[in-house]
């Protein structure tokens, strides 16, 4: 499966065409490009040795300043039963520099596919490229001075056979020393080095913080430690002091209900420890949880190529790619650009207020509030909305007898209320005639998508 990191090229594609991924590429994070296996067909690239020599001098040849790219063959055997290579481009993400081919073109890896870039898009991702090397600095902190057992869950994840040299590899050491995001990852207490690089979480009685004997914060707790753990924390508190309701549940009884949708608070998270700034010294973290609301704060702006009038349109930039591959690596979290359009879709399926983004001098904040857009809407929603959602996000499609089952209702009951929310335009029904048995019921598709190119 192709994605932000990963792209199959067939052996038929040119040394002009394989530049632009390459520059997509190098322009974002790095990534891997994977010559002569496409469209489930194993094609190999021994049949035209000068061909293949070709597509490895495209980054020299066709892109300026040149990409950086390690070249490898990998074995294979092709479709046809004949032993044969892959070629395997390994691109690095540039540090301060935008790539473009011989036309003057510039491109941007989004997902699985590259955008072009605009003018203003491009001399903004100069800049943002220009603050975006401060985590390739090297600490004065020895590579084996690490979370032993963060780094190994790590390597297992990857699939790496020497974490150390996955750590050079990745750009989270050199030589013997660890670089400022591999101390933020892996480091046994990166706060010793990067003293602001920690989350607090707060929580407020009522809707407002108050001043002075007026102050109605109740709880704070600050995470320190490796980012894997700062998130696991932060998950593990908000999941506890999140603000709820009480609502009718699936089996007929009342009980507290999460007012925010969890994946909505939670990719906010990960985008905040993601994506902050962390040269900003003067500032850190903050996850505050009101009884109607839930609040996050990055330190630093958003990237430049991001229009904040349509923060769920942004396109895919990382200010910390290394930290941001890792914890991908990791399972946490979608991104910026993708986490920020999961967070809308997932509002917008609860019948909640859209994310609202401020941006200030120094930070970042959005609002994920917990007040309905429409208050007739929220009441008319089934109270098992939530469950199907899930189940269907997770399945992608599932049939009237197998939501039923998720629902704990009958097929009519469960059908009905299936039904009222396919007039809300909350999922939908695909099938070729109402006693179709292959039928299936889905999510809608976002309103947004048709705006989004990956």
């Amino acid at each position: 499966m192709e994605d932000q990191w990963l792209e199959r090229k067939s052996f038929r594609v040119t040394p002009l065409q394989l530049a632009d991924t390459l520059i997509g590429f190098g322009n974002a994070e790095g990534g891997t490009v994977v010559v002569g296996l496409w469209n489930g067909i194993v094609e190999g690239t021994d049949s035209d040795v000068q061909a293949r020599n070709a597509l490895m001098q495209a980054a020299m040849d066709f892109t300026h300043p040149p990409v950086r790219v390690r070249n490898r063959l990998v074995e294979c055997v092709d479709s046809d039963g004949r032993s044969d290579h892959l070629l395997v481009l390994d691109v690095e993400s540039s540090e301060s520099v935008v790539h473009a081919n011989r036309k003057d073109a510039a491109f941007l890896r989004v997902g699985d596919e590259n955008r072009r870039l605009t003018f203003a898009q491009r001399q903004e991702l100069v800049f943002d490229k220009g603050q975006g090397t401060y985590e390739y600095r090297e600490l004065d902190v020895r590579i084996d001075s690490v979370d032993k057992g963060l780094l190994d869950e790590y390597t297992a994840a990857v699939g790496a056979a020497d974490p150390w040299k996955l750590l050079v590899a990745r750009g989270l050491a050199r030589g013997d020393r660890l670089t400022i995001a591999g101390c933020l990852l892996f480091g046994e207490h990166p706060q010793s080095q990067l003293p602001e690089a920690y989350v607090r979480v707060l929580r407020y009685r009522g809707r407002e913080r108050g001043t002075g004997s007026r102050q109605q914060l109740v709880e704070d707790v600050r995470l320190e430690g490796p980012l894997p753990s700062q998130i696991l924390g932060a998950r593990k508190l908000v999941e506890r002091m999140q603000p709820k309701r009480r609502a009718l549940g699936a089996d007929g009884r009342f009980a507290d209900q999460a007012l925010v949708p969890d994946d909505a608070w939670l990719e906010a998270i990960v985008n905040a420890v993601v994506h902050r700034s962390y040269s900003l010294a003067g500032d850190h973290s903050r996850v505050e949880i009101f009884d109607d609301r839930i609040e996050v704060t990055s330190p630093g702006r958003f990237p430049g190529i991001v229009a904040m009038s349509a923060p769920d349109e942004a396109p895919r930039y990382a200010r910390n790619p290394r930290i941001a591959r890792v914890l991908a690596d990791l399972n946490f979290g979608q991104e910026l650009g993708e986490g920020i359009k999961r967070m809308y879709e997932e509002m917008r399926l609860a019948g909640l207020q859209p994310p609202l983004y401020r941006q200030s001098s120094g930070a970042v904040h959005v609002e994920l509030s917990g007040e309905a857009v429409d208050q007739r809407l929220d009441a008319m929603l089934p109270g098992e909305t939530r469950e199907v959602v899930a189940a269907l996000r997770a399945a992608e499609r599932l049939s009237t007898s197998e939501l039923s089952r998720v629902m704990g209702l009958s097929r009519p009951a469960a059908l009905r209320r299936l039904n009222a929310l396919r007039d809300l335009d909350v999922i939908q029904w695909v099938g070729k005639s109402p006693k179709d048995p292959r039928a299936y019921w889905s999510l809608t598709p976002y309103s947004n998508d048709s705006n989004e190119g990956r």
